[in-house]
């Protein structure tokens, strides 16, 4: 199991600008694919983004399409999500997950079985 790790996040305004870092302690990321979640205070844990390792496949939540991207750096084994105009309801923990191939969806949680300890992202008026 890859151990991960996040970092990136903060307090920011709306309309402003984050990355998000996850580095994957592992010595190859080839099968995997990577997630990220959020999950605001008293609200389910949301899927945003994921990416396939193998091809660079990527997958968006509707309401982070066009203002969210995901990417990585297999030199590094870490994903990153770049988040921009950044909204109030983006306020959230924001989570990296890895999971292998499944016949389950990579938009929902139980396609990973890998979790980082997530990073508090805050936007502010």
């Amino acid at each position: 199991q890859a151990q991960l790790v996040e970092s990136g996040g903060g307090l920011v305004q709306a309309g402003d600008s984050l990355r998000l870092s996850c580095a994957a302690s592992v010595r190859t990321l080839r099968f995997y694919t990577l997630g990220w979640f959020r999950q605001a205070p008293g609200k389910e844990r949301e899927f945003v983004a994921a990416i396939e390792w193998n091809t660079g496949t990527t997958f968006y939540a509707d309401n982070v399409k066009g203002r969210f991207t995901i990417s990585k750096d297999d030199a590094k084994n870490t994903v990153y999500l770049a988040m921009n105009s950044l909204k109030l309801e983006d306020t959230a923990v924001y989570i990296c997950a890895s999971g292998l191939k499944s016949t389950r969806s990579v938009l929902t949680a139980r396609f990973y079985s890998n979790w980082g300890q997530g990073t508090q992202v805050t936007v502010s008026p």
